[in-house]
């Protein structure tokens, strides 16, 4: 199957050619690339695969990997490894290829590839046959970027039939779904905004997930996006797409711990037109959809008039929620207020510098403990599962990081149905207890997709092997549901008001937002 893909992709790219204007268009984004390359005679560069912004790979991310090697090593400034020498250093030492990497996975790289520099980014399907291309030059001691840039080229390739059913951003679908689209100034003195994104992500989705309409609770899906980066291409006005909508929240949670603060011009219409534009926004007449756009400089910069894509938002029926960072009253006199006032949505003011207290509760030891056994009853499928599950593990330890409580939270949503509904892309059991596949069907799996400990049992082992790691799941899940409720006793009566943060604020303008469309929420 390996020599078939590859294969396939090395067809495509002799087949590319065809089009000038998009091998023209990269030979100019590897030229912005190269310039935060230059001034080190040794500088040795690893140009990493183009995944699709949800993690998927076609003939595409192959394509645009081969030809900024060209390019780079066609300039002669720096040293540039030869894309199979590549892959095959990275099968050997099982490393993943990703379009956002974070500084410890950018210095373990480059030891193994002994490279002081990585060239990475992702692609994004635009429609009309384009495809976007982000890019970036990243240098591994530091994980510090050095260069950036943004293209659109025609598109040449297709996305496998299997990919398109993966990507739950593509087709929003079902009963009572709730979309928000985050949007995070990442420029300079933001950095207590994205931690309180970072510590505060399962808070505001424990909270949704909990809400009911017509006795069922939301599928959620987030999208994020960051603005007003130095890092990201001015041709792009300093906007970027890090994750579509999505019903995996671990990829939500993996995108807001990549991000870092860096200069920048704050264009908050062009982000929220962006956003308008390129996200799977559902007609679904119940659904909620929402905006929230978080930044502290005038609401009113940029070529892309904020109220021109306010309006298109609000003719999709998607409201849009300001959150300034910083006093109300500057807020007010820098437009904040004026957009949410189009949007139809809430003004909200928070103190991103104001720390986000971790409180403690005597059930989060043994929620941490359930945890770790939930972890166990996920059967990750193929290669795509083992590394989401690799993932979902980081993201634990990251929650950890942030404080007991945090992790508490995230441990809670893990035992929600919403998390297997995004985990079921990957995870068989998870496709089991969300009622999108019968044990037998998962147990009817091609062999080299199933974990090393499935593969040499018979079908009826497999079904029952599946069936008892759906049994102990249901099983944790309760004990976490019944925990988490005595949690948030405890903390009602312990926790400080968290209104002034972007936990809170997003909470409280969701409760009354979606109150709206028909959502009951916990007292």
């Amino acid at each position: 199957m390996r020599k078939i893909w590859m294969m396939m992709a090395a067809a495509a790219v002799l087949a590319w050619p065809a089009s000038a204007q998009a091998a023209d268009t990269l030979k100019k984004l590897s030229g912005k690339l190269e310039k935060g390359l230059k001034g080190e005679p040794a500088r040795k560069v690893a140009v990493l695969s183009f995944p699709y912004t949800d993690g998927s790979a076609t003939a595409g991310s192959k394509i645009v990997q081969e030809r900024l090697t060209t390019f780079l090593a066609e300039a002669g400034t720096v040293q540039v490894i030869e894309r199979q020498l590549l892959e095959k250093i990275l099968d050997e030492k099982k490393l993943a290829q990703t379009g956002i990497l974070d500084p410890k996975t950018s210095a373990e790289l480059g030891r193994v590839l002994g490279v002081n520099a990585l060239v990475t980014g992702t692609l994004n399907d635009l429609g009309g046959g384009r495809t976007e291309i982000n890019a970036r030059a990243i240098e591994t001691d530091s994980g510090r970027i050095l260069s950036a840039g943004q293209a659109v080229i025609p598109t040449s390739w297709s996305r496998p039939a299997a990919t398109q059913l993966a990507d739950d951003s593509k087709a929003p679908r079902g009963k009572n779904l709730a979309q928000l689209a985050i949007l995070i100034d990442t420029s300079n003195s933001m950095d207590g905004l994205i931690s309180q994104a970072k510590s505060q992500l399962w808070r505001i989705v424990n909270e949704i997930a909990s809400a009911k309409k017509g006795g069922e609770a939301p599928n959620l899906q987030v999208a994020v996006y960051q603005y007003g980066n130095n890092g990201l291409s001015p041709t792009s006005q300093f906007v970027q797409q890090l994750v579509p909508f999505t019903a995996d929240l671990d990829r939500v949670s993996k995108a807001l711990f990549s991000l870092s603060t860096n200069g920048g011009e704050e264009y908050a219409g062009a982000a929220i037109g962006d956003a308008v534009r390129e996200l799977s926004w559902t007609a679904e007449p119940g659904a909620y959809k929402a905006i929230f756009i978080a930044g502290n400089e005038p609401f009113a910069q940029g070529s892309t008039p904020f109220r021109e894509a306010i309006a298109s938002a609000v003719r999709k029926g998607v409201v849009v929620n300001t959150v300034y960072c910083g006093p109300r009253d500057s807020g007010v006199r820098e437009d904040w207020l004026a957009g949410a006032q189009a949007g139809g949505g809430e003004f909200l003011v928070i103190d991103q510098d104001q720390r986000v207290a971790a409180i403690s509760a005597p059930q989060d030891a043994e929620i941490g403990r359930l945890s770790m056994k939930l972890n166990d009853t996920f059967i990750p499928l193929g290669a795509r599962g083992r590394m989401a599950k690799r993932e979902a593990e980081e993201q634990d330890k990251l929650a950890g990081g942030m404080g007991g409580g945090v992790a508490a939270e995230r441990a809670a949503f893990k035992a929600k149905a919403q998390y297997a509904r995004g985990a079921s892309a990957w995870d068989a059991v998870s496709q089991v207890v969300s009622g999108a596949a019968a044990p037998a069907a998962v147990a009817a799996a091609p062999k080299e997709s199933l974990p090393d400990e499935m593969r040499d049992m018979d079908e009826q082992e497999r079904v029952r092997y599946v069936e008892n790691k759906a049994k102990d799941r249901r099983e944790i899940q309760e004990k976490i549901s019944r925990l988490e409720t005595e949690r948030a006793a405890y903390l009602k009566k312990a926790e400080k008001d968290t209104g002034s943060t972007l936990g809170g604020a997003v909470v409280d303008a969701v409760r009354k937002q979606a109150a709206k469309k028909g959502y009951h929420f916990k007292s």
